[in-house]
């Protein structure tokens, strides 16, 4: 076994090329007998084997960058680099990340987890380098799905004002999650006959170099023309336009052909973007035919390709598709947006039966929301799908182009809260706090899944800025006797009691359900109130619970700095200062992967921990 002679970074290097071939097949063969026990990123990783054992053959690591963008498609960045053992743990509570850590070896040289930013990054690191005359390569690896951010080409345009070398590789698969769109897809779709032509041109500078006197003359006279030759040969030149040294379209399945062409980029003078051609979910078949459902996935069955468990309930994402669907049908002004996301977001459905008020805009987040902004200007109701660590993304165009116009949007915010296995990056921590500060703007969270449904139907009919916002998997179907209809800035009294008020936000609700069990087996009698909006804040029921408690305990699932909890404390200072206010919120950090009822257990967030924490204070 190749793989076994693996056991740090640069090992590679020992391996004959000719033997790359049945290393990239023992790679595959890992990774699936691996992400198929423990779920994970699959088919961005099936996709990059060959290209990643061609950087780590012709670079030398850790001095050498790699900058993933997104990291999707680092597993086999980790296993080049010694850490094999770590995918028995992957995206498990205490084990190794899915994503390129710094914290977890030297060889990762930026956290990453979401899109559009390694150029950036490597921009930085080689002004960096340059600046202290070190000596070292730096390569950014960007999917053609993260072409579609902003992002990305600002830091293009910066990048072209380099004079040393930067690499830009270009994993071009034709996805991001789901299939491309847009402009960049269709550019690249067309790009096929540039490797013939830098060929050229740098056979025939070698040869009129070797030409005493004319040689030299010639090149520069052909410098003058060469934007006309490239432009007969070559469709678009849009990166070359943009001040970067184009190569390729190259087979990003073929090593040797990487390898040549890898080394050839350390030798350009500023920057090179490398454009490879991969297959997303090469090697396995459910794979290649069905990339977007093996982008991330559960554990599976590799035989079939069929996920291990599934329980039938539905989930939050579950009942906002259906609402969607409905709302397709019955209001014709609801238009729906995503960014590159219409399978994780549940907007497949409508997309397939309302095509027309469907847009996926790609991974342009920031461009979601003013363009939504434009759609509710000129009489649309948009409503923008999309999780919540990428929604925070956009909190300028939030602001500016949204609330500040006071503009009918609704924000179906998914994963919020902690979401899980993706850890820091994708936790949906922030949202409530980054919401509720912006004027004009509502926020509000359902309990259960019906409430969600009530609560989209609520957001249609309101006129103004809106946020719902749902955590990740199993929607709760609890507590369905308690459905009073949605009234703007009013909480709902679920159970009367004294002394202590439980203050629940969302999916909080139902740990409010069992610290109240808790304390009633103590002998207390608690209050339970669903807070269901977050802004605007019902004063009429803090005022109400003040007059019959000595305890209001808030419990969300945000962090604790600007979010509800902290809200009612500055509430409850002012107007009932006797009034002693618990919050029960997210610690000020950043919280990393792992099942997510461990982590709430290690954030002091589940119903033990919130009934310890109230029984100790008494």
């Amino acid at each position: 076994m190749l793989l076994e002679t693996i056991k740090k970074a640069n090992d590679i290097k020992k391996i004959p090329p000719e033997k790359f071939p049945e290393l990239a097949e023992e790679i595959r063969a890992f990774l699936l007998e691996h992400v198929s026990r423990t779920g994970g990123h699959l088919a961005s990783n099936l996709g990059a084997v060959e290209l990643t054992m061609a950087l780590h053959y012709v670079f030398c690591l850790p001095e050498d960058k790699i900058i993933w963008d997104v990291g999707h498609q680092s597993y086999t960045h980790k296993i080049l680099t010694g850490r094999q053992e770590g995918f028995d743990t992957l995206r498990t509570f205490g084990g190794m990340s899915g994503f390129p850590k710094r914290s977890e070896s030297p060889c990762d040289a930026y956290d990453t987890g979401h899109s559009s930013t390694s150029i950036s990054a490597g921009v930085g690191y080689v002004c960096a380098r340059d600046l202290k005359g070190e000596d070292y390569s730096v390569v950014s690896v960007i999917g053609d799905g993260a072409l579609t951010g902003g992002m990305a080409y600002e830091a293009i345009n910066n990048a072209a004002s380099l004079k040393k070398n930067f690499m830009i590789v270009l994993n071009d698969n034709e996805m991001s999650i789901s299939q491309n769109v847009g402009g960049i897809s269709s550019y690249l779709s067309n790009m096929r006959t540039t490797e013939g032509y830098h060929e050229f041109k740098t056979g025939v500078k070698n040869s009129l170099n070797k030409i005493p006197g004319i040689g030299p003359a010639a090149i520069k006279q052909i410098h003058k023309t060469k934007d006309s030759i490239k432009r007969l040969m070559i469709p678009g030149m849009f990166f070359e336009d943009m001040g970067l040294t184009y190569l390729g379209p190259v087979d990003g399945h073929d090593c040797s052909r990487l390898v040549q062409i890898f080394q050839e980029a350390k030798k350009v003078q500023g920057s090179v973007l490398i454009h490879v051609k991969t297959e997303k979910g090469r090697g396995y078949e459910p794979a290649m035919r069905h990339p977007a459902r093996f982008h991330g996935t559960a554990a599976f069955d590799l035989e079939h390709g069929i996920p291990l468990s599934n329980n039938g309930k539905a989930n939050y994402t579950d009942i906002f598709s259906t609402v969607m669907r409905k709302f397709g049908d019955r209001e014709k002004q609801v238009v729906a947006v995503t960014a590159a996301m219409p399978d994780g977001t549940g907007l497949k459905r409508f997309r397939n039966m309302f095509p027309e008020r469907f847009f996926d805009v790609g991974i342009a987040e920031e461009h979601a929301v003013t363009f939504a902004a434009g759609l509710a200007l000129g009489g649309m109701i948009p409503v923008v799908a999309v999780y919540s660590s990428f929604l925070q993304r956009a909190i300028d165009q939030i602001i500016e182009d949204v609330c500040l116009q006071n503009l009918h949007v609704i924000f179906a915010v998914d994963r919020a809260g902690l979401v899980g296995s993706d850890g820091e990056t994708h936790q949906g921590c922030f949202d409530l706090s980054y919401l509720s500060m912006i004027p004009n703007m509502t926020v509000m969270a359902p309990k259960n899944k019906w409430e969600l449904s009530d609560m989209l139907k609520f957001a249609v009919k309101y006129d103004g800025p809106i946020a719902v916002r749902y955590p990740r998997g199993e929607a709760y179907d609890g507590l369905e006797e308690f459905r009073e209809p949605i009234v703007r800035g009013r909480s709902e009294l679920i159970y009367q009691g004294k002394d202590i008020a439980l203050l629940a936000v969302g999916s909080m609700v139902k740990t409010a359900e069992r610290v109240r069990e808790l304390l009633i087996s103590d002998g207390e009698n608690p209050t339970l109130v669903n807070a269901r909006f977050v802004k605007p804040l019902d004063k009429k029921m803090l005022d109400t619970l003040a007059k019959k408690h000595d305890v209001i305990v808030t419990m969300e699932e945000n962090v604790k700095s600007g979010g509800f909890g902290s809200a009612v404390a500055e509430y409850m200072q002012i107007t009932h200062p006797t009034v002693r206010v618990q919050v029960c919120a997210l610690p000020d950090s950043f919280i990393g992967h792992g099942n997510p009822e461990k982590l709430k257990q290690k954030a002091g967030i589940d119903a033990d921990s919130i009934y310890n924490r109230i029984k100790e204070a008494e």
